[in-house]
């Protein structure tokens, strides 16, 4: 076998041009599968980040009727108690959950102001003192929202850096008061993401799906919540997961705890599977980018033929090698794996030299056209081994032909 792969080098570099031009189908093929399905993973990646966020792994799960999550502003529903701290428990011991909180949410209507200026659009979220940490958010003046808090009923708040700046432009909001629905709060501390996280909105369709998460936020004790709205108004859960690939599973088994206790038949509990929208999202290419791969695929069935032409045309060039061979010994099946090999070690050239020239193609995508692409190491194995078996199918014909050369007619060849 070592023997065989010198001669393949030798034969290849004895005509380099010659060679060159034969592997040029199959890196080209090859560059242009693994140019694509970089961009494929890229693209998807991206989508799932913006999604998911920065890697949270954090799994909502509210209130919905029928398909639409559940307004308050329409009233408590019937037969929805507020969770126990017997569920919370039950909700903290599933399986790959890190942590769990209970938090509720309403979006304002002109009822949070600081002197003449109104926070419009903004939520009003109650929240406990595990919230900030689960939802992967950072305290980055003051501090957060306390035990303390919550026990001695305090009338205070935490902004996130929107609210911050929309409601106190470039003054330092901490001790300072704003109204919500008329009752004083002071601002005792303002959150960020962990990570900066701007998602990507390439169409309008994608500004409506991210922009469900970005509206600015003020975070109350949750013991406050009656201040303004019902004591006994249900709650959301929030809980971290160790791994975005367990998000599903998680959301859909904290749903089932939380609707044991619920007897409306209208209203139920359910899990924001954004990781289930991910994929949705990555399916709706699917078959254009199918149809990209089956198109890179044609110049690799070009290439083949390529490799098996001049595969063809080696042999004729040395039959009379072939026929000495077989005169001193030599047998079909040395014979053919000579040639098989050298095919094979055609190819394969072809395909390591297109990998690299679809990694800097993929590259220069990114750099140019601003698209994300994330290199697949497992496409690009594939796509070796898979130039390895063009060698193999186009390389075998050649191969077949040459083992079965008469000796004594191979000798007579001029």
């Amino acid at each position: 076998m070592i023997e065989n792969i010198r001669l393949s080098f030798r034969g290849i570099f004895a005509h380099k041009m010659r060679s060159f031009l034969t592997m040029l189908g199959i890196i080209i093929g090859i560059a242009s599968i693994i140019a694509i399905v970089s961009r494929i993973k890229g693209t998807n990646d991206q989508i799932e980040k913006n999604l998911i966020g920065s890697g949270n792994n954090t799994v909502k799960i509210s209130l919905y009727q029928e398909d639409w999550e559940y307004s308050f502003d329409s009233g408590i529903p019937n037969g929805v108690p507020t969770v126990s701290k017997y569920t919370l428990e039950s909700l903290k011991n599933i399986d790959h959950v890190e942590g769990a909180t209970l938090y509720r949410s309403r979006q304002s209507n002109q009822s949070i102001f600081r002197n003449n200026t109104s926070l419009d659009g903004g939520y009003i979220m109650g929240v406990n003192q595990d919230y900030f940490s689960i939802a992967g958010l950072t305290i980055k003046q003051g501090r957060g929202i306390t035990e303390d808090d919550n026990m001695k009923f305090r009338q205070v708040a935490v902004l996130d850096e929107t609210s911050a700046r929309l409601l106190f432009g470039e003054d330092d909001p901490i001790g300072k008061t704003i109204e919500i629905s008329s009752t004083p709060f002071t601002i005792v501390g303002v959150c960020a993401d962990k990570e900066t996280f701007e998602p990507i909105m390439e169409s309008i369709d994608d500004y409506r799906t991210y922009n469900q998460s970005t509206g600015s936020k003020v975070y109350v004790p949750s013991e406050s919540w009656p201040i303004f709205y019902q004591f006994d108004e249900p709650q959301n859960a929030l809980l971290k997961v160790d791994a975005t690939s367990n998000m599903t599973s998680v959301g859909k088994k904290a749903a089932q705890i939380l609707n044991t206790n619920v007897s409306s038949s209208s209203v139920q509990y359910k899990a924001q599977d954004l990781l289930k929208q991910a994929k949705d999202i990555q399916n709706l290419s699917k078959s254009t980018n199918a149809m990209l791969i089956w198109i890179a695929g044609i110049s690799l069935l070009v290439g083949g033929i390529g490799v098996m032409n001049i595969m063809l045309v080696t042999v004729t060039e040395r039959t009379k090698e072939i026929g000495l061979k077989k005169a001193i010994g030599a047998r079909k099946k040395a014979i053919l794996f000579q040639f098989l090999t050298e095919a094979v070690v055609l190819t394969s050239i072809g395909g390591i030299v297109g990998v690299l020239t679809g990694i800097g193609l993929a590259k220069l995508i990114s750099i140019f056209n601003g698209t994300p692409v994330s290199i697949s190491i497992p496409a690009m194995l594939l796509s070796v081994l898979f130039s390895m078996a063009i060698g193999i199918i186009f390389g075998l014909l050649p191969s077949y032909k040459a083992a079965n050369l008469d000796p004594i007619e191979a000798l007579r060849h001029e």
